[in-house]
């Protein structure tokens, strides 16, 4: 435990097996990107010369309000996550505590199975310590190039150190943050002597059970050397958890993003502790989202441990919980998370999670955690080589250049620090998994992707949905539609949104083409609208959706079949197949 601590995250002890157990991601390059902030002297001391004193006293900001805002349930979550399994393995690790994006019904399988030996192959691969996937990567050398102190540590090097603590290891004359004092003295997140206002979490026992069978000692080891003189950049907890978390996203890719978002709280959480700071967790996120694109771009590794995993997993949540995954989900709680009582973070928001659209939202905001851009800004897309494979799960359908434009065209805009676009190491910064992992997909007819929609289910669209005497319509009246690329002899629903309602049924030819007319409810508001196209059971959209402009009535004069831009009773069937168009009666709600 203490190794692992010094170290950042636990190493794995496994013989070179695979090819890219010996093709690690060079950590210390892909973070270099920390070198405009900070620069250390040298020799891991934790000091160094500050090199943007605006962007470390965001860093710094951020940190106090953040540790300072948490919630006490949000403490106890912290403290869960910043737990190491023991040699016993009678206490538990991030693999466990990101489980939560599964839901409550699925994580709750996943820890049984995995501590009464059902998941053989998933906790060989996850695990925190040891795993092949889940400790692929430690952040020791990085730590020890960048040395920056942690936020908790004294800029006065006269400091009484608190009481338990290391007096050997932790003596604030040497382990101190002396070298961001200029930095900090006279700010609001710091007291008169520069020291940032961070108030430590006490050490609890977790009697919960959720994780493990037994009670166990939360503990941050602020007063440990491993902790106290290890360098904060990058997070080695959080480079962990996302080594796990991205592992379980892929193995279930139908709850990606609410994993990421539950892995990304787990790095949010080193923050609430008050030992890393929003850079430390960017550069975690970096590290771990390299580390688990190697392990998928290994095609060895992939068929022979990640797929069988998958398998396993799969077939043990669908045995336990006695129906489909998809069922499963849809019976069960999905995670949810309010890290600061509904008060928004400086720069940012609540960072509250209830569905997915809000987990892919709070994701991307912790992506940069607002701070100032420092890189160039209006770059092309830098999709690093080997990302695209992060999606094979999510989009098995699509080839591996569709899958890196669904990236880029997901990805954040360039600046934001960490930032490597244009570099040979592509922008691992920009990625945005949670956003990639919950995208509407259509692709054209020459192969070119197109991503219409993020925040919901992943899907891929073919068909195309077009109105061929044009897209403004009056209230009432109908609108002309024409598809392509749709499945041959379908009957499919025409949905129209905000508010769903079906508006009528197109009937799709032996060629996949399909035309009619529907008519939009009177009562539809004007302005913006879109149309869909979906199948019988109502949950697979076929098309990118259709915008439509909706057109208030004229107050006087008639509103016949063949006025304004209706399609009438002779536009059904002009393409030769066999349409339908069908008005239904109107649906409030």
């Amino acid at each position: 435990m203490a190794t692992a601590l010094v170290i950042g995250s636990p190493l794995a002890a496994q013989a070179a097996t695979y090819p890219s157990d010996s093709t690690k991601p060079d950590l210390v390059s892909l973070l270099s990107g920390y070198d405009r902030y900070w620069s250390s002297n040298g020799v891991n001391d934790l000091h160094g010369t500050v090199q943007d004193p605006s962007t470390l006293a965001t860093n710094d900001q951020l940190t106090s309000w953040i540790n300072q805002h948490a919630t006490k349930a949000q403490q106890f979550r912290a403290l869960q996550d910043a737990e190491y399994d023991n040699a016993d393995r009678t206490a538990y690790d991030q693999s466990f505590t990101v489980s939560q994006g599964l839901g409550d019904a699925l994580s709750a399988l996943f820890v049984e199975g995995r501590h009464d030996g059902a998941l053989p192959l998933t906790d060989a691969l996850i695990k925190s310590t040891g795993g092949t996937s889940g400790a692929f990567v430690s952040t020791g050398d990085a730590k020890a190039h960048y040395s920056y102190p942690r936020p908790y540590l004294p800029t006065d090097t006269a400091a009484t150190l608190p009481v338990g603590d290391d007096t050997a290891s932790c003596d604030p004359a040497t382990v101190n943050a002396s070298s961001l004092a200029a930095n900090r003295t006279g700010k609001a997140w710091a007291d008169a002597k520069g020291n940032l206002t961070i108030t430590r979490v006490p050490t609890v026992t977790d009697t919960t059970h959720e994780f493990s069978p037994n009670d166990v000692v939360l503990d941050a080891g602020y007063g440990t050397k491993g902790i106290c003189t290890g360098g904060s950049y990058p997070s080695g907890h959080t480079t962990t958890a996302y080594q796990a978390g991205i592992t379980l996203a892929t193995l279930v890719p139908e709850l990606a993003p609410e994993i990421l978002a539950r892995t990304s709280e787990a790095g949010n959480d080193r923050i609430v502790l008050g030992v890393h700071y929003p850079l430390d967790i960017m550069g975690g996120r970096i590290a771990g989202e390299a580390a688990l694109a190697a392990r998928w771009s290994d095609t060895q590794y992939r068929t022979e441990v990640l797929e069988p995993a998958r398998a396993e997993l799969t077939k043990y949540l669908e045995a336990k919980c006695g129906d489909t995954l998809a069922n499963c989900i849809a019976a069960e709680q999905p995670y949810t998370d309010d890290p600061y009582g509904g008060q928004a973070v400086p720069g940012g928001t609540a960072q509250v999670v209830t569905d997915r659209a809000s987990a892919v939202q709070v994701y991307r905001e912790r992506m940069t955690y607002g701070f100032a851009k420092t890189g160039t800004a209006g770059l092309a897309p830098s999709v690093p080589t080997g990302a695209s494979n992060l999606l094979l799960t999510t989009f098995p359908t699509l080839t591996d250049a569709q899958r890196t434009a669904v990236l880029a065209q997901t990805e954040i805009a360039s600046g934001s620090p960490l930032d490597q676009s244009g570099t040979a190491n592509g922008s691992w910064e920009r990625l945005d998994l949670a956003a990639a992992t919950s995208a509407t997909v259509a692709v054209a007819a020459d192969g070119s992707v197109k991503v219409v929609a993020t925040g919901g289910a992943a899907r891929v669209v073919s068909g195309v949905l077009t109105a061929p005497e044009g897209t403004s319509v009056e209230a009432g009246h109908p609108i002309a539609l024409a598809g392509t690329g749709l499945p041959a002899g379908a009957t499919l629903q025409v949905v129209l949104h905000s508010d769903p309602v079906e508006v009528g049924t197109l009937t799709v030819g032996a060629d996949g083409t399909a035309s009619g007319p529907v008519t939009i409810p009177a009562g539809t508001a004007t302005g913006a609208h879109s149309l869909d196209l979906v199948d019988a059971s109502g949950a697979s959209v076929l098309v990118s959706p259709l915008g439509i402009t909706v057109t208030a009535a004229p107050s006087t004069g008639g509103a016949g079949a063949g006025s304004g831009t209706g399609a009438g009773a002779g536009g059904a069937g002009a393409t030769g197949t066999v349409p339908v168009g069908v008005h239904l009666p109107v649906v409030s709600g």
